[in-house]
């Protein structure tokens, strides 16, 4: 007959084993997700009276770092962004503006995107995304700072002038601190909050905050 002590660590062990294959069976291999035009500044990103500019985006997960994919079109031809992960969007789940919005919080440069003369772009990044996606920086009080949003940003603030932007007021959004404003971005979980980078997500806090 088994004793107390071994009856209580096989049990434990056993609740061990569940909550691991539980966290392993969450946390998926691969994500999709589509990033929404910012209504101001749509007339600026599209053709005139041609269908509405898209994004999509493709995340897989890897060994050592993952693998997003972001394809474009409806774009207009030839204009150029800069692609950053953000800590939040300043839309709501439903796509519209977020009364509440201040700022993008912490930001991580990925990459330059370019659309063709037929208006579609496709660039393939390869880093740390999923769920652990983080900044970190000692002198602030909270040091972690996950980047759950991606988003691109108009590089030249000239074309976006057309749709109000003042260009006397560029965005850090490029790799001169002079960019445009946004013109795309995702949007956060309705439940969560958190953008779709983070895909499981730890419901036990208020609010809930990333599992990596």
């Amino acid at each position: 007959m088994m004793s107390s002590n071994k009856l209580v660590l096989a049990v434990a062990a056993v609740a061990s084993f569940a909550m691991m294959s539980l966290s392993a069976a969450a946390q998926v291999n691969e994500t999709e997700f589509d990033l929404v035009p910012i209504g101001k500044n749509l007339a600026c990103l599209g053709v005139p009276n041609g269908p509405t500019p898209t994004a999509h985006v493709t995340v897989k997960r890897g060994v050592f770092n993952d693998t997003l994919t972001i394809e474009g079109a409806n774009i207009k031809p030839h204009l150029a962004f800069d692609m950053f992960t953000v800590q939040r969007s300043s839309l709501l789940a439903n796509g519209t503006p977020d009364p509440a919005f201040k700022n993008f919080g912490f930001a991580w440069y990925q990459s330059d995107l370019q659309a063709g003369a037929a208006g579609k772009f496709k660039v393939t990044i390869k880093t740390i995304l999923l769920d652990q996606i983080f900044g970190f920086d000692p002198d602030l009080s909270k040091k972690n700072f996950n980047t759950f949003n991606v988003g691109f940003w108009f590089n030249n603030p000239a074309d976006a002038a057309a749709c109000g932007f003042d260009v006397t007021k560029p965005t850090p959004f490029n790799g001169e601190h002079k960019a445009g404003p946004a013109a795309m971005i995702s949007v956060p979980d309705p439940v969560t909050g958190l953008g779709p980078l983070c895909t499981n997500p730890n419901k036990l806090t208020t609010p809930a905050t990333g599992s990596g």
